[in-house]
């Protein structure tokens, strides 16, 4: 199998402080690829200093194993890395059909825009319902399923997706964790950053825990102990 991302030895941090300390890690094309750990160990940064939001002082980012490293963020989507972000981030004023249509904005993605949006639309069917309901006005859920969708819309090759179940209800948590393992099934490349690691670790095929700017423990999915995980996880012991 190959990857359809590689992080080499980064190094990446905001202006003096270094916040990621020659990360390496592999995102296998057609799998799910899950980072947890705790707050400030660095998932996010990761995945902004992938998108090039953060810059990369050292090391190298790699896509179909060409580096993408010296690329300006929007290139990086036009190639199609996705970032869906930690707290929605939608577009407040705007309407859920118009929020959906920004996601079909890149240039490779104008012409598929109406498959891609009945796509997303049958994929939720309450953005369906709401489609022309402004979505400052939605439920946090309903707002999330929109940052996915809208995620959708740019028909990624690499979808990066930051803390999707941060803050929701456990009934609409339920509703997440169905998209994401749908999906998976359906072959999306996806790099999920997850603090619920008992409902990350069901959908991961490979699992990676960060502790401090550092990758600690590397492993399967279907290999985690999950107590060995969480004792990592909380620093009660230290990887071997």
């Amino acid at each position: 199998m190959t990857n359809a991302l590689d992080i080499l030895t980064l190094r990446a941090g905001y202006g003096a402080i270094n916040v990621l300390w020659d990360v390496s890690l592999s995102v296998e094309t057609g799998k799910t690829t899950v980072i947890v750990g705790p707050n400030g160990a660095g998932k996010t940064t990761l995945l902004r200093a992938i998108m090039g939001l953060v810059p990369a002082t050292s090391g190298d980012i790699r896509v179909d194993g060409q580096s993408r490293k010296a690329m300006k963020t929007w290139d990086r989507v036009a190639d199609g890395l996705v970032m869906i972000p930690e707290g929605r981030m939608i577009f407040p004023d705007m309407t859920v059909e118009d929020n959906l249509m920004m996601g079909a904005f890149p240039p490779g993605c104008r012409r598929e825009w109406k498959r891609n949006k009945a796509m997303v639309m049958d994929m939720f069917p309450r953005l369906a319902e709401r489609r022309g309901q402004i979505a400052g006005t939605l439920s946090g859920g309903e707002a999330q399923m929109l940052a996915i969708g809208r995620g959708l819309m740019e028909q990624p090759r690499v979808c990066l997706i930051d803390e999707p179940s941060l803050g929701l209800a456990p009934v609409v948590v339920d509703e997440i964790f169905r998209i994401l393992a749908r999906l998976r099934a359906e072959g999306l490349t996806i790099l999920l950053v997850e603090q619920n690691t008992s409902r990350a670790l069901k959908i991961a095929d490979h699992v990676h825990l960060m502790q401090s700017g550092k990758v600690v423990l590397s492993e399967r999915g279907d290999r985690v102990d999950l107590e060995r995980l969480h004792a990592l996880y909380f620093a009660h012991e230290t990887a071997a």
